[in-house]
């Protein structure tokens, strides 16, 4: 039996990246995964297609996190076609870097809207569901630049610091009701973004973290199984950095 047997489950920005190693490793362990995604319908249906072969439930939907109606819209939806969401990973994100002199309001609040606002969205619109269940377990998607910031990127680093503190407050607020609510904070992860990045710009990366190489994203899924399952069901408003030791 795997550790996520019968959960269901929520995943925001599934379609790659940590995202779908997410999606892929939640599936693996037994779940039924519902996941989200904002253009790629067809990149979903292949998706869907890929993680069904098992006996688990895979179905993506397209919403926009970043608004607040669309996401009470996806919440109902899932709801209904599983019947229930044991476990909500807030992991939709975007980056839109510049330094601060250069940066526009609009870069700004882009990556306020998706990253932060959007976890804001999901967290409201699901309290009843899981207050009514009295379970649950929240998992938002921060950074170890949320933690120590990162020159060229004072949006990001606001918003995935605002998730950590949202997801604290959280968790106090809800703990008693059997909900838990967690943060993953990834380091440097291999993706098509630091795929794109110059050697020298890598090669300062891996100067800086204790491990010398980049977290692959199925290291980032596993440490949210833990999270979603009932082996972390004594642990709330937590982080949990995933860096390679980056943040010692």
């Amino acid at each position: 039996m795997g550790l996520l047997e019968d959960k269901k489950v929520l995943i925001t920005g599934g379609s790659r990246g940590i995202g779908r190693a997410m999606v892929q490793r939640f599936v693996e362990e037994g779940a039924d995964v519902a996941f989200t995604f904002r253009s790629s319908a067809e990149a979903a249906k292949a998706m869907e297609a890929e993680f069904k072969g098992g006996s688990s439930k895979v179905k993506g939907y397209q919403s926009d996190a970043g608004s607040f109606e669309e996401a009470g819209k996806l919440i109902k939806d899932v709801v209904d076609d599983f019947g229930r969401i044991d476990v909500l990973i807030n992991n939709a994100g975007i980056t839109k870097d510049n330094l601060l002199m250069r940066m526009s309001e609009e870069q700004w609040d882009q990556v306020i809207n998706i990253n932060l606002k959007s976890v804001f969205n999901l967290t409201k619109h699901i309290m009843r569901t899981m207050m009514k269940q009295r379970s649950g377990s929240i998992i938002n998607i921060s950074s170890v630049v949320g933690v120590f910031g990162n020159a060229g990127q004072a949006n990001y680093a606001a918003s995935k610091a605002g998730i950590i503190g949202f997801s604290k407050s959280v968790a106090k607020e809800v703990g008693s009701r059997n909900i838990r609510c967690n943060v993953l904070a990834p380091g440097f992860i291999a993706t098509d973004m630091t795929e794109q990045l110059d050697d020298a710009t890598k090669a300062n990366f891996l100067a800086n973290i204790p491990l010398k190489r980049l977290a692959q994203p199925g290291e980032v899924a596993d440490a949210a199984v833990f999270l979603a399952s009932d082996m972390s069901k004594y642990i709330t408003g937590q982080v949990l950095s995933v860096c390679g030791g980056l943040n010692i």
